[in-house]
């Protein structure tokens, strides 16, 4: 009986002292490596400096309440693209209209290895949406899958690293494998709406083995007309999914 309560001390001991260790070297990292703002890259100890916080609002009510758009009017429940599209999701919110600085921020993040960006924007998902979350019931996340060539060459797929951020702070579970992307396509940026859905739709695949979820929360960096959310929430229902919704960092402009 001694001896189970000093190999408990022991062990409460060592890890206090992991924990005193990872203190000493959070702050000497702080001081060799500042955190800096995501949107203007100024030294700031939130990751967002005072002059990008009065500028870069969160997106607020109204706004559609399909794919959470900003809308002229609180009577409008739907914007012009959900107005006139059928989508396969269920829901989806973002955090921020794509224009600058945001759309700045994102490309860094996407294309120049500024991975730790994803600290903020997830803490900033976990703090407007864990409501949400909840009252949509989520049971897993689901990064936006990109293609082994583009990954091979940039090292890393920015919804992933943003989806496992986000699994951490709000307690649900990232299933980065679920889905791969199968095929490359042309910059969607240059394709209509239509060319968009054609060109999507083999794109991608559900793993075999994988076994579906009721409810399953898609990460991406940027919602634009939802051709790719959609593609994936179709071959996710196909396979046993109820419900598909998603979180972007930042979503395109059109009311």
């Amino acid at each position: 009986m001694i001896e189970k309560t000093e190999k408990r001390k022991e062990s409460k001991r060592e890890t206090e002292g992991k924990r005193k260790l990872e203190i000493v070297w959070r702050k000497i990292l702080e001081m060799l490596y500042p955190t800096t703002c995501v949107f203007c890259g100024a030294v700031a100890s939130e990751g967002i400096c005072e002059e990008c916080r009065k500028e870069v609002k969160l997106i607020q009510e109204p706004r559609c309440k399909k794919c959470g758009k900003p809308v002229r009017y609180e009577e409008q429940e739907y914007c012009y693209d959900c107005q006139k599209t059928t989508h396969l999701y269920e829901q989806g919110r973002s955090l921020w209209l794509h224009k600058p600085p945001v759309s700045q921020s994102v490309y860094q993040f996407k294309y120049s290895n500024r991975r730790v960006f994803a600290e903020y924007y997830a803490g900033q998902m976990a703090e407007q949406f864990s409501d949400l979350l909840r009252l949509w019931q989520i049971e897993v996340i689901v990064p936006v899958p990109i293609h082994k060539s583009k990954r091979k060459r940039r090292g890393y797929n920015q919804a992933e690293v943003l989806a496992k951020e986000l699994s951490r702070r709000v307690d649900i579970p990232v299933e980065v494998f679920a889905v791969r992307r199968v095929q490359k396509t042309k910059p969607l940026k240059t394709m209509n709406p239509d060319e968009r859905r054609k060109a999507l739709s083999k794109a991608f695949s559900v793993e075999s083995d994988w076994k579906p979820k009721r409810n399953i929360l898609l990460i991406d960096d940027i919602y634009t007309t939802g051709s790719t959310i959609d593609e994936i929430a179709r071959i996710m229902k196909e396979k046993g999914v109820q419900k598909v919704y998603f979180l972007t960092i930042s979503v395109g402009q059109g009311f």
